[in-house]
């Protein structure tokens, strides 16, 4: 019988286990990449909060302003209302109503020269607006200020629907013809388009200062 060195078998039994080793570690190996791998392979990780994100678009809106003028009764009248004012092509559009009139009476309508209406009677809005000195009279038919407007008309309940429009005005431009600021009077008379410098339209029943509302109110 032979018998094996006992230093060749302690080598061969080193071998043996050295291997086995070698498999265990291949064995347990996770198979789930690295961070830095996933991040090489082109993985994007969102951002927290999306609208922080670079280039993000701002979807806030700031509201248009709106240019009105609220008419309050002079002293010992009724008469009030609300007008809209809005810029048109070669002047300025005024909507609106104006209320506790004479059914079935006319009146003379003005912008003014002045946004004052302080006085009792009206007067601290001055006279009529008139940037370029003309004469009075009636828009579309010659010459007249850049503040006449045609009459206006009350219907059998005392209100006077107004659409109405300012030949040569602008609106909150800074222009010398630029309505914002001025004064809005309805007179007790109508307007008869040709005496000077008033059209003899009578007293102030109601002013109003044409403003703007809104965010970007100047």
């Amino acid at each position: 019988m032979r018998t094996i060195p006992m230093t060749l078998l302690a080598a061969s039994m080193a071998l043996a286990l050295a291997a086995c080793g070698d498999r265990q570690d291949d064995a347990g190996a996770s198979t789930t990449p690295s961070t830095d791998a996933a991040t090489a392979a082109g993985a994007v990780t969102p951002p927290a909060d999306a609208s922080q994100a670079p280039g993000a678009t701002d979807m806030t809106t700031t509201p248009a302003p709106h240019t009105v003028a609220v008419l309050s009764a002079t002293e010992g009248n009724a008469v009030t209302g609300e007008l809209a004012f809005e810029a048109v092509d070669g002047g300025v559009a005024i909507t609106g109503q104006i209320n506790g009139l004479a059914p079935g009476s006319e009146h003379g309508f003005h912008v003014h020269e002045t946004g004052d209406c302080s006085a009792p009677d009206g007067s601290s809005a001055g006279g009529h607006f008139n940037p370029a000195g003309a004469a009075h009279g009636r828009v579309g038919a010659g010459e007249h200020h850049v503040g006449d407007s045609d009459n206006v008309t009350a219907d059998d309940t005392g209100v006077a629907v107004v659409n109405a429009r300012l030949e040569g005005a602008t609106l909150a431009d800074g222009a010398p013809s630029d309505v914002l600021g001025r004064g809005v009077i309805v007179h007790a008379d109508p307007d008869d388009y040709a005496t000077q410098p008033t059209g003899n339209a009578g007293a102030r029943l109601a002013c109003g200062v044409i403003s703007q509302t809104g965010a970007q109110a100047r």
